[in-house]
């Protein structure tokens, strides 16, 4: 795990330094680049790295194998040693015990066709000297991140937009950006904040001929829109086959030559890892939870229950009031696009706390997406009975609902008045009332809509397929990155094994939602080795108790910050509209505290990294 950089661009040794020196965070442990090619035309690349296998100082990056090919990786391939094998059975040597070495020799093997080969998270580029071309490609899932910037014969990436930012004289904000972050929370894919700068979508590679410059992205990896494959077994068969699955994931995510533990929430994605690894582990497992004080916002109670059950070394992290705020002041330096997840916070905390007895955490990431199990699926599936009504029909009671005083019903009565389901879906995600954002584009037309909106699945397994695209990949998946790699910690997530969603994607729906239980082969899987009545309750989120805090204790923060003067000030929103809105959250009439919290880092990125651009 580490940051990586690279670039045709002729940058002072100095300059480079200073671009890996913002990025150490990702990788303490060594920080190197090296001058490849023609003095003339030189290719660089740098790394941040933090230790994880075959942490001897032979594996250090930039790597060279076979003279000619050179590498910067960031992330794990966990079926590295099986694949070692297979290259050791066509004559490669190998000179350690690294997972670099064995991606160097399957390129070499394989051509490009060598991402095909790998599993696991990663971002990387290769330089092949003999060739004059760079390769490169980011996982399947998009685990891990990958910016770059291409203009003529100046070729940039990184893992942190900020490394790439550095010395940069020709970046400018994108206008578009904004209003996609305004909506979604983050910048989708293949965008980033600056026009410029791009960033390689998950599951694509490129190669970049050196001598013309022709730059060609390919997809390499993508979920079907139809099941092509469906599974045969019975729900037995499904069950003993996600056991052994889950199980493989989690084996080979538990190798490291480092300290590993697991992030136990109490819930039953995290729970079902946890659960897992104790069974293949012969060390007591290290797990790791977090507690609020605040009323319905603490978990820890769970988290420990089912520690006490597993016997593992368990460990709470008390979420400290200034400390929380000492995170908020520096959220820009890891997360340096604009992020508005704010559990990002205390996945941030529990990051920090973690990294004290761990290198590697294990995490239950991806388990809602493949195994239908966030509470917005069961009210779609409510809803769209009344989306068989006659239209004239559904927005009449729609306007009657919107009536209502309460929060919920308005929102019933909103999402009733869009024409159809997938487009109440999108909707549900970005915000029913949007009528604050002024954007002069429709923010909710991207690409990964051809996941939702066809009619050769039904509605559940197009709106996991869609959050996969989405959800998964913008929010999740960067969140988690920043958070643990703000502490040079290592997520890994065995439920994103992409065996896992493939088999997922496979099985008849009611294996995974009948109606009346949501992850239901998951938690059948779990309840083999935690007894079923611990997880008798409502399913929780993992945040912060902003709502209540931007009332009270950071009322007059919030109250400052967002005056009209300052939203006046801020990009493609109606700053009246959202006075009144921020007015509706303090009289607590309406919960208005993802606005808030979106503004804020907004105006804080606008601030430090984003000062002294022109937004166009």
């Amino acid at each position: 795990m580490c940051g990586i950089y690279g670039s045709t661009i002729e940058y002072t040794k100095n300059q480079i330094q200073d671009k890996l020196e913002r990025a150490k965070f990702r990788g303490p442990d060594k920080l190197d680049f090296k001058y490849f090619g023609d003095t003339s035309k030189p290719v660089i690349f740098g790394h941040n790295r933090l230790a994880i296998i075959d942490i001897d100082e032979r594996s250090n990056q930039p790597f060279t194998y076979n003279k000619n090919i050179h590498i910067v990786f960031n992330g794990e391939v966990y079926n590295f040693k099986v694949l070692k094998k297979q290259l050791e059975a066509k004559g490669y040597q190998f000179n350690t015990t690294s997972d670099t070495e064995v991606i160097c020799a399957a390129y070499l093997e394989y051509g490009e066709d060598c991402v095909s080969h790998l599993g696991g998270m990663f971002a990387f580029v290769i330089y092949d000297e003999t060739k004059q071309k760079l390769f490169g490609a980011r996982d399947r899932l998009g685990k891990k991140p990958f910016y770059y910037y291409l203009n003529d014969k100046q070729f940039e990436f990184a893992s942190q937009i900020s490394s790439i930012q550095m010395h940069h004289n020709n970046l400018t904000i994108s206008n578009k950006a904004i209003s996609y972050y305004l909506a979604w929370g983050a910048v989708p894919d293949p965008h980033s904040i600056f026009n410029e700068i791009k960033k390689l979508k998950a599951g694509h590679c490129f190669s970049l001929n050196l001598t013309s410059y022709d730059f060609k992205e390919r997809k390499y990896w993508d979920i079907n829109t139809d099941v092509k494959n469906p599974f045969k077994g019975t729900y037995k068969d499904a069950i003993s086959e996600l056991d052994d699955l889950i199980s493989n994931a989690v084996s080979t995510r538990l190798f490291t030559d480092v300290p590993v533990g697991v992030f136990l929430s109490g819930g039953v994605d995290s729970s079902v890892v946890a659960a897992l690894a104790t069974k293949t582990t012969d060390s007591k497992v290290k797990t790791f939870s977090v507690k609020f004080n605040e009323k319905g916002f603490d978990e820890s109670i769970y988290a420990q229950q089912v520690a006490d059950h597993l016997q593992t070394d368990h460990h709470i992290i008390e979420c400290n009031y200034n400390e929380g705020l000492d995170l908020i002041d520096n959220f820009t330096h890891f997360y340096d696009e604009p992020f508005a997840d704010s559990s990002a916070i205390p996945s941030m905390l529990l990051a920090k706390h973690t990294r004290k007895k761990v290198t590697v955490a294990l995490s239950g990431d991806g388990g809602d997406e493949s195994f239908i199990g966030y509470e917005r699926y069961k009210w779609m599936k409510q809803v769209n009975h009344l989306y068989s009504l006659p239209n004239s029909l559904r927005h009449a009671i729609g306007k009657i609902a919107g009536l209502a005083p309460y929060y919920k019903l308005k929102m019933i009565g909103k999402g009733l008045q869009y024409d159809d389901i997938n487009s109440l879906y999108i909707a549900s995600v970005t915000g029913v009332n949007m009528s604050w954002l002024k954007s002069d584009f429709d923010y909710a037309d991207v690409p990964e809509k051809k996941y939702l909106f066809h009619d050769h699945k039904n509605l559940f397994e197009r709106l996991t397929d869609f959050d996969i695209k989405t959800y998964l990949n913008w929010d999740i998946n960067t969140k988690v990155d920043r958070a643990t790699m703000a502490y040079s910690l290592e997520a890994r997530a065995p439920l994103m094994d992409h065996s896992i969603v493939e088999f997922a994607q496979s099985l008849p729906t009611d294996f995974k939602y009948n109606g009346k239980i949501q992850k239901r082969i998951l938690k059948d899987v779990l309840y083999q080795y935690v007894p079923e009545k611990i997880f008798d309750r409502p399913k929780a989120g993992f945040t912060m108790p902003f709502s209540e805090w931007f009332k009270h204790e950071l009322k007059e923060y919030v109250l400052s910050e967002l005056d009209m003067a300052s939203l006046r000030e801020i990009p493609n929103i109606d700053a009246d509209a959202v006075f009144k809105m921020i007015q509706q959250h303090m009289n607590g009439s309406w919960n208005r505290y993802p606005l808030i919290w979106k503004l804020l880092v907004l105006k804080q990125w606008l601030k430090t990294n984003g000062k002294g651009y022109t937004i166009k």
